[in-house]
């Protein structure tokens, strides 16, 4: 499709499938099986800290917010996924190509800024102790976990919309899903404005990471004062280090392979590290925190417990 005109192009291909071809059957099964333990690990994580008035603390709050941006990103992605690995045509309207890349993207996002507040909160939960109920109280949470969502989400929107505008040459996409990049580059003319944006918005989620980094350089130095500082590091820091390299490691391999990957890569490799950032980090980061923390654990056994005897 050469037609330079925006709006006759109705839809894209999606030519990352053509590697899927020979074992759909048991890639659409594994997936199944992935996005079903999204949604148990997520859904159960999430019921635990509703339920449980004892967990009504801002850390766990976080926590929740981060299993149900799991959910919403994967959202965005599976099913879709799914009907493209059962059909011979792999296409998505342009409609749903934008709304895809909103959705996931944002995710994306939104998973950094909460990891980034995550770190403030056992920043200020450790080095200023005494602090800590007036520096978290409820509605500073509230504002703060608004900001966590409306930011990222402001902010794709504002990079779909630069998106929408553009004039576009093609319609092939050699990816397993919609990716802004990859829509950017079919452009006939100049994409100045999108390239300036998305690397405005890299530099800002870079400025999280550093952000993290330093929090975690005062967390290291105020757990080596005391045996408390070091007992309560390890219980709630261990786990979002894990967390916050899973997810970094995860869309450092998209963005590097988005703007600089090789067509000499084998496709099923390129397909990999694609989509790892929808397949680790929903995955691992509620199982994560529900095998470490002791308080979410705990409450979790007794309530599958619970649950089980009244099945009996």
């Amino acid at each position: 499709m050469t037609n330079s005109s925006l709006h006759s192009i109705g839809y894209f291909s999606l030519s990352g499938f053509g590697a899927t071809v020979n074992y759909r059957v048991p890639l659409f099964s594994l997936s199944l099986l992935c996005y079903c333990a999204i949604l148990l690990v997520n859904v159960s994580l999430i019921l635990t800290i509703v339920l449980d008035h004892t967990l009504h603390e801002p850390m766990y709050a976080f926590i929740c917010n981060l299993c149900i941006n799991g959910l919403y990103g994967t959202a965005g992605f599976y099913p879709k996924f799914f009907s493209d690995l059962l059909s011979d045509i792999h296409i998505i309207s342009y409609a749903g190509c934008l709304l895809q890349i909103y959705v996931i993207y944002s995710y994306a996002m939104v998973d950094y800024s909460i990891l980034a507040l995550m770190s403030y909160d056992r920043y200020v939960a450790i080095c200023r102790p005494l602090e800590y109920h007036s520096m978290m109280s409820v509605p500073r949470v509230s504002v703060l976990v608004s900001l966590t969502w409306l930011v990222p989400l402001s902010a794709e929107a504002l990079m779909i919309s630069l998106t929408s505008r553009l004039k576009l040459c093609g319609s092939h996409i050699q990816k397993l899903y919609c990716e802004n990049w990859s829509v950017v580059k079919l452009a006939c003319g100049s994409a100045v404005a999108n390239s300036t944006v998305g690397l405005f918005f890299i530099s800002f989620y870079c400025g999280h990471a550093l952000f993290i980094v330093c929090s975690y350089v005062q967390l290291v130095k105020s757990a080596l004062k005391s045996k408390e500082s070091r007992s309560k590091f390890t219980r709630t820091c261990v786990p979002h280090l894990f967390c916050l390299l899973n997810v970094t490691a995860a869309l450092l391999f998209d963005l590097m392979y988005a703007r600089y990957g090789a067509t000499s890569v084998p496709q099923n490799v390129r397909n990999f590290m694609a989509i790892q950032f929808l397949i680790f980090p929903p995955v691992l980061n509620p199982v994560i925190y529900g095998l470490i923390l002791t308080k979410i654990r705990n409450r979790m056994i007794y309530l599958c417990t619970i649950s089980s005897q009244r099945f009996k």
